[in-house]
């Protein structure tokens, strides 16, 4: 028996039945990978085409330690071959991401139903699990309302909690308690920030492709990271922000985190300004407005200017001062912002927390606790960024599973 339908389970149910397994499938939404259907923006990065195990696991944190086995056995190479055999070819983007050849994650999608439906899995729909019975040092069943379903082996691939309107709500985490497993608090990882600037907000729908940001805690530089930004309604997303949410997520329980945007990484402040006063000599009788588009990043100058604070947007260019340049050239090289906090689980694109990896025999997916019972997914406490490891994480872990149960 596999316990939810989501690229976990449904790997986990198809390699177990292909082994010759009977397999029953219980999924608690009315479609099976609903979430798999919304990710990566409906696009679904699959994976991360880094095919050197070891390098790939650093992007684990401590858990790498755990993860070479299972990796070992089904890699970044295996998921390609498999959806490429499914039908399905994939195509490597900017930072290693891979992607469906269609771009749509409902492909990936059907490929999975496809792979159960071939190997003739039993799908139970609108079956939401309420309890998981052990006896004798073993899992015997488990019950969806008045419904009571046993089998030789259970695996849970119910996720953990994020997209909660996706089925995604931390059921599992509940189970596994109740049955003596030691499981990590939740809370949003992979996720967006709010922010108080009104300058930020203004920017709702911008995306910039490789900028810095550099967080500071009580005033003191923390970290700094490279990539895409994305400007919301609520502050900041994109991959660059969703890759440090972690780390903010530490910083603010030690006080005000705050944050400065470079929007030019790779140019100094000197060679800055003299790109500014070589664009403001082009353009010495222009008014401001209508050539500050050609001194800032694309999309940003009403932004830019509020940041800027100059008496009169409508000023010639000539009248522009050297104090008025250096200020430009300050704030393209360090826009500031103030952290509200966390975006919540609706948000998230994957939250942290779940059962601790001593507990699991990861060369099989086997709980040390109980004998028939594997683990696949999300249910794992295991933290990682985005650009494809949370899936190739679900592909792999379902994979070994339903095998080591075969």
């Amino acid at each position: 028996m596999v316990i939810g339908g989501g690229p976990a389970g449904m790997m986990a149910a198809g390699r177990a039945s292909e082994r010759g397994k009977s397999v029953l499938l219980l999924e608690k939404n009315k479609t099976l990978g609903k979430k798999l259907d919304a990710t990566g923006g409906g696009r679904c990065n699959i994976t991360n085409a880094e095919y050197d195990v070891h390098e790939f696991l650093k992007h684990y944190s401590t858990a790498k330690n755990y993860l070479y086995s299972p990796f070992s056995r089904f890699g970044v190479k295996n998921t390609f071959e498999f959806f490429e055999s499914h039908g399905l070819p994939l195509v490597i983007e900017a930072r290693k991401r891979a992607f469906p050849n269609t771009q749509k994650a409902t492909d990936v999608s059907r490929v999975m139903k496809q792979y159960i439906a071939d190997n003739r899995v039993t799908i139970k729909m609108g079956a939401a699990v309420g309890r998981i019975t052990a006896l004798g040092g073993k899992i015997t069943s488990v019950s969806c309302g008045s419904a009571q379903y046993t089998a030789d082996n259970f695996i849970i691939a119910t996720g953990g909690y994020s997209r909660p309107e996706t089925g995604s709500t931390g059921d599992g985490f509940k189970w596994l308690k109740n049955l003596g497993h030691t499981v990590a608090p939740s809370s949003p990882n992979i996720v967006p920030l709010a922010v108080k600037d009104a300058w930020v907000k203004k920017l709702s729908g911008i995306s910039l492709s490789f900028m810095k940001i550099t967080f500071f805690q009580n005033g003191k530089k923390a970290f700094s990271k490279k990539g895409k930004l994305l400007f919301t309604h609520f502050g900041l997303s994109g991959p660059l922000i969703l890759n440090s949410a972690k780390q903010v997520s530490e910083l603010l329980e030690g006080g005000e985190v705050t944050a400065e945007i470079d929007m030019y990484p790779d140019t100094d402040f000197a060679d800055l300004e003299r790109s500014i006063l070589k664009t403001i000599d082009a353009n010495k009788n222009k008014n401001l407005k209508n050539f500050l588009d050609a001194l800032v990043p694309h999309g940003t100058d009403q932004a830019i200017l509020m940041l800027w604070g100059l008496p009169d947007p409508n000023i010639k260019a000539h009248s522009i001062t050297k104090e008025d340049r250096k200020r430009l050239v300050h704030i393209l090289k360090g826009a500031p912002l103030t952290v509200k906090g966390l975006m919540g689980y609706d948000r998230a694109v994957v939250s942290d927390g779940g059962v601790s990896l001593d507990e699991v025999d990861t060369k099989t997916m086997r709980s040390r606790l109980y004998p028939n019972l594997y683990f696949a997914g999300d249910i794992l406490n295991i933290n990682r960024p985005s650009g494809g490891y949370s899936l190739q994480l679900c592909w792999t872990t379902g994979f070994v599973a339903g095998d080591s149960v075969a």
